[in-house]
């Protein structure tokens, strides 16, 4: 497996006006290449936090049964409209994610929503509540990598789109955080750097955190 992308940050699909000055969307192509790298056609894949149904649609789009977990209901609405199996797509909570009675899955491909280490705002509410902080939205992921691990096959994979972030008060080492959050709960198998020709946070490139399971 390469330890190095070169992509386009270009969706082939816009969004409607409503949504367009909340474009954070990852392109297909990213989520195709651990497609093709961790499954096979027919194989169930899981995105907890579905955004804009990025994973999802190209999960289908690739033969593949796609799931996932929206907590804005505008994006579900959204994203249903798009999808083949629209009730694969579950309004609500990826910190209740075994509640949701989703199938065993061989690739969980998502991007938690980020957050920088003063952000008073929960991540976790699409940021229209108030947060309790950098060290509890680290412990709430935590338990989210807990079930995603219970759903996982054997053999499976998750993957994992994240960036550290620089802004004027320096850098929050995010993507590190959450490996090591992820750590404690699944074999961490290492990091993919994907350079993009335009990203953000004060970076020109994310990282792609793959781990397994320990069963």
């Amino acid at each position: 497996m390469p330890t190095y992308l070169q992509l386009t940050n270009r969706n082939s699909r816009p969004l409607p006006p409503e949504f367009q000055g909340d474009d954070v969307r990852f392109p297909e192509s990213l989520v195709e290449h651990f497609l093709n790298e961790f499954t096979k056609q027919g194989d169930i894949v899981l995105d907890p936090f579905a955004g804009y149904g990025t994973t999802l649609l190209a999960a289908e789009g690739g033969g593949r049964a796609g799931y996932g977990v929206e907590f804005d209901e505008r994006r579900v609405r959204h994203v249903r409209g798009l999808l083949q199996h629209p009730e694969r797509l579950v309004h609500g909570d990826a910190r209740r994610l075994a509640e949701y009675d989703f199938p065993p899955v061989d690739l969980c491909f998502t991007s938690p929503p980020y957050t920088t280490r003063g952000d008073p705002d929960d991540p976790f509410t699409n940021y229209a509540q108030k947060g309790a902080g950098y060290a509890a939205y680290l412990e709430e992921m935590g338990r989210i990598f807990t079930q995603v691990a219970g759903l996982l096959k054997p053999s499976a994979r998750a993957v994992i789109e994240i960036a550290n972030l620089k802004d004027g008060s320096g850098v929050t080492p995010l993507a590190w955080d959450v490996a090591a959050a992820g750590s404690k709960v699944l074999h961490f198998e290492g990091e993919i750097v994907v350079c993009w020709d335009r990203y953000g946070y004060g970076y020109d490139h994310s990282y792609c955190l793959v781990f397994s399971s320990h069963r």
